[in-house]
Order: structure tokens, then sequence, then C-alpha cells
């Protein structure tokens, strides 16, 4: 599905519902089976990622296929592990394979797992049989992704010994691992964490997790919006205080021209003329927010430098790479050369034609792309359909928003004629 995006005829005003947090939805589905809570009527993210998690827990024999939920590979594969019983052979899609998930079933092997790769060493797919897990003390490399950690420390409970986990490296988007703890001690566990390693201690899970939050990163692109159309967006839902590191898209923004008012119902984005004339920001807590902040800057002529990029190479696509490719489109050669930089010196150069942006398949930069229309119209968006892995109203409530979203192949509208 190929979508063609126009702006809004008038400044965008309007309420949007977020979707619930797909990070802690995945989070509390894992803790409440551990403890065999009942979920039945508890609200969580609507997104694929979500049902990919659900239809893996929920299935503890024969062959599981999360698609490209990296999220569901990582948690299921430490759930099966620790789960006595279970029989299961873990897949994704063709992407999937080339994700790596070696830290996670060494550490996992280390605490008694069960593990084999059926395909190439380091990679999904996976089979596991799960048993009771020993634990102990193991070092995790703690560069590639948090989602190692988590998965890690959401079953430590139910080891024998507990664990502690020494984190070897510059641990990456740490605040999820501290949102995986505060989900976990809520929950009745005993996780204490320093700069350099977490322990659990071997106490079962006692209260069931029972309320998500907005999703920030969902967020995100709403701000992104603000920012290119100095509009009037209000996001409904309690979005502060917040567990979510991403809650810090508020106070990154503030430099681009969107302040925040929190109310009790939710925020209110407000344009202001407070632009920064250089964005230098290490991203290493953050990094989905990359995409969104790096469309803004280019379309703000701002220059960046934003460190701390490493752990996008392995998203649903190769973010840095693809943020290269598709801001040539719109004029804007991005500097990638030093690892885990991605900088911009604020010169455009001339665009050749109307983008036609590639989606990568990967939701977060479909959802980026999308608010260049504001200043681009007509403006493709190819592969549409994957904003369902995190926001699959997204679409729906850009035209809430006033954006036209249409068919590529659909007719023109006619206060856009010029552009045929």
């Amino acid at each position: 599905m190929n979508y063609r995006i126009f702006p809004p005829e008038e400044l965008p005003e309007c309420s949007i519902t977020l979707p619930l947090s797909k990070s802690m939805s995945a989070r509390a589905v894992i803790i409440n089976t551990l403890q065999h809570a009942d979920m039945q009527d508890m609200r969580l993210s609507d997104c694929t990622d979500t049902e990919a998690i659900l239809r893996g827990i929920n299935t503890l024999s024969g062959t599981v296929n999360v698609d490209n939920s990296g999220t569901s590979m990582r948690f299921l594969t430490s759930f099966y592990a620790a789960t006595p019983g279970a029989e299961v052979e873990l897949d994704g899609c063709e992407r999937m394979r080339q994700r790596p998930i070696a830290p996670l079933v060494q550490a996992l092997k280390e605490c008694g797992a069960s593990i084999q790769y059926l395909g190439q060493e380091g990679f999904p797919p996976l089979k596991i049989r799960g048993s009771r897990l020993k634990g102990g003390h193991i070092s995790v490399d703690a560069t590639i992704s948090s989602q190692f950690i988590s998965a890690l420390m959401m079953t430590a409970p139910y080891m024998e010994q507990g664990l502690k986990i020494s984190l070897d490296g510059e641990t990456s988007s740490r605040p999820y691992i501290l949102m995986t703890a505060e989900m976990m001690n809520r929950a009745g566990a005993s996780v204490e964490i320093d700069s350099g390693s977490i322990i659990i201690q071997p106490i079962p899970y006692t209260t069931p997790i029972d309320s998500i939050e907005p999703d920030w990163s969902a967020a995100g692109f709403w701000y992104e919006i603000e920012a290119l159309t100095s509009g009037f967006i209000t996001l409904e839902g309690q979005l502060h205080p917040s567990v979510q590191g991403d809650a810090l898209t508020a106070r990154i923004f503030s430099s681009l021209g969107v302040d925040t008012e929190y109310t009790d119902s939710g925020a209110e984005l407000v344009a202001s003329p407070e632009l920064s004339p250089r964005l230098q920001l290490d991203l290493s807590a953050t990094p989905d927010l990359a995409p969104a902040l790096v469309v803004t800057c280019v379309m703000l002529r701002i220059p960046f430098n934003f460190s701390g990029m490493e752990s996008l190479t392995v998203k649903e696509c190769d973010r840095v790479e693809a943020l290269c490719r598709e801001m040539l489109l719109v004029g804007a050669v991005l500097d990638a050369s030093l690892p885990g930089i991605l900088s911009w010196d604020g010169v455009p150069r001339p665009i050749q034609a109307l983008p036609e942006f590639s989606s990568y398949s990967d939701h977060r930069m479909a959802m980026a792309l999308a608010p260049v229309a504001a200043y681009l119209p007509g403006i493709i968006i190819r592969e549409a359909e994957c904003v369902a892995k995190s926001y699959p109203d997204f679409w729906e409530q850009m035209r809430l928003a006033g954006f036209i979203v249409q068919d590529e192949n659909d007719p023109i509208p006619p206060q856009f004629a010029d552009l045929q």
C-alpha cells in the first residue's frame, strides 16, 4: 500500500488519542503470564507487536513466527527458555533472521537454558526447550539492545538463584531497562540497579500489571508535526509523570519550537519561536526518536550532530542508512562516516523531484517521513501499512489533523491540481 499525502489547508487543530505503549504492553504480557494472571480484560496496545507476543505466550509447542517483531523475538526467547515443558521453534521474517540474538542466547545458556540455532549461528530461528533455569551471575554485552537485558530480567525472579547481570560496554537505551525494573518491582519482584550491574532476587511476582501508559514513542511524530506546522495539537491520556524513557521527547523538542503544557487529561503542544541554531544530542538512551528528529531538523534547516546511533543499524531496517538515502530526496546530504554518529551541515541541495519515500517496511521510518508533506505536498510513502506494527491508527489520525492521505493512484485533490 502506497500513500500520497497532502498538507492541511489550515493549521492542524486536533485532539489525538495515542496508542498505548507497546513497550509497556510487551513487558506486562510477560510479567503477568509468568504469575498466571488473568489478562482477559486488560487494555493493551492493539499493534501487531503486541498481537505477536500474545500469540507466543499461548503457544508452548511447535513453530512460533513473530514476523518482524524484535521485541517478541527477544522476550519470548527468554520466556520459553524459562518455562518448563515449552518446546518451540522460534522464527521471524527474513529481516528478523538478520538481527543478532547471540548475546541473549549465550546469557540464557549460562543460566542453564537449552537453545539451538537452526540457521546461521547468532541469529534466529531458534530451537528452545524450556526448564527452570538456575540463574546466578552472568555478563552481557549491553551495547546492542536493551531488550536482551530486559528479557533476562523479567524471567529472573523464577530462576533458582535469581540473577546478577554485569553490563559490559555502554548500555544502549538504558531508560528501557529502568522501565522494566520499575514494572517488575511494581509486580512484587526485587530488582536493584547500579551503573554496571542489575541484581534480581528469586522472588516471584505477586501483583499483576493492570495499566499501560500512552505511547511516548508515538507522541514523537506529533511533536514533529507540530514543529513543522505550528498547529494546535492536544495529546490525550496520562503522559506525565511517565516511566517511559521517550518522555524526553518533550524536552528535546523544546529546542525545535514545541513547548509542552501538561493538563489533567493529557498534553497540549504549543508552537514556540525558540529554535536551536544547531542540535547536538546523545540519543543512546532514546534511539527510537532519531527518525523524527532527523526529519524535523532537515525540514527546519537546523544542522545537527546525533551520537549514540549504534543500535539503529539493527532495527526493522538499518535506520541510519535509510535516513541517509531518504533525506537525499529532500536535498540533505547526511554524514554517517563515523560509527554511531549521524550529522548534517544544514546546507540544503536542490530537490530533483517530488519525493517518493521508501519506508523499508519500518513503522518509524514511515511515520517520520509522512509530515514532510507539510512542506512538499504530494509526497508518496511506500509500504505505508507497516505503521500497524506500533500505531495502527496513525494514518486515520493524520486525516483527523487535516492531512489528505490517499492511495497514490487516486486523483489529485483540486486544490493541489498544479502539482500534476
